[in-house]
């Protein structure tokens, strides 16, 4: 791993607001919502982005799962739900995103798991873990943030905790393309972005009798995972 540039620190929540965070309740109008959603994301892929998608076929037929993704920007996640056909998947969203109305007013319909970055947010953990234990996917975004370097940035501990509290596979899912900048370029109107999502084999972390050692080692493998699928300017502090 390269010695990481000096970046800017992992953004922190400035509001603690824990009566947002929640385990999603999938009743008929949160999962008519999530297919609706799913249509407006395919149809927003299709037309605006030029998407090549690998190793779908990797993807588990059923949970529960962690998927682990790098995050570039906000199209990340329109991307991967728009070729993964399923109404089972939780989504890890920072709280500061509820402030914004449009913003709240989607994730509330499908049902995020708000978490409060920056510090433990064990009430988010907790509801992570309940929607494992329900047998669903539940997605999160290792570095914590959008890239600000635009590759992979150091990642943090909370994936790691999930999947071994869980024992649950992770799934990593690896974009390129999807940086804000290229997403919405629009003096490009009508010249489609190149994107691609490529679905890596679902791994298990390894387990020792001790646990801090465990989340270093678990927080390192998830990073590499996703290096492995990403092309080496993509690879950032995991380039080789």
């Amino acid at each position: 791993m390269q010695n990481p540039p000096s970046l800017p620190p992992k953004p922190v929540s400035e509001v603690w607001r824990p009566e947002l965070t929640r385990v999603p309740e999938y009743t008929f109008r949160r999962m008519l919502a999530r297919r609706a959603l799913w249509i407006v994301e395919r149809l927003l892929v299709a037309t605006r982005l030029k998407l090549t998608v690998r190793g779908l076929e990797n993807f588990p037929a059923k949970g529960p799962a962690l998927i682990v993704l790098n995050h570039l920007g906000d199209a990340d996640i329109v991307v991967i739900l728009s070729q993964l056909r399923r109404w089972d998947i939780d989504l890890l969203g920072a709280s500061n995103l509820y402030d914004i109305t449009a913003l709240r007013i989607v994730a509330e319909a499908y049902g995020v798991i708000w978490l409060h970055r920056g510090r433990p947010d064990r009430r988010a953990l907790s509801c992570a873990l309940e929607s494992l234990q329900r047998g669903r996917f539940v997605t999160i975004a290792p570095e914590g943030r959008e890239s600000v370097i635009g590759g992979l940035e150091q990642g943090l501990d909370g994936a790691a905790f999930l999947a071994l509290r869980a024992n649950v596979p992770i799934v990593p899912i690896a974009l390129t393309g999807t940086e804000n900048r290229r997403i919405y370029d629009f003096r490009k109107w009508g010249r489609r972005p190149p994107v691609t999502m490529t679905v890596g084999q679902p791994f298990r972390l390894t387990r020792s009798s001790d646990r801090h050692a465990d989340l270093k080692n678990g927080t390192d493998q998830i990073m590499r995972q996703l290096a492995g699928l990403l092309p080496p300017e993509y690879q950032g502090t995991y380039r080789e």
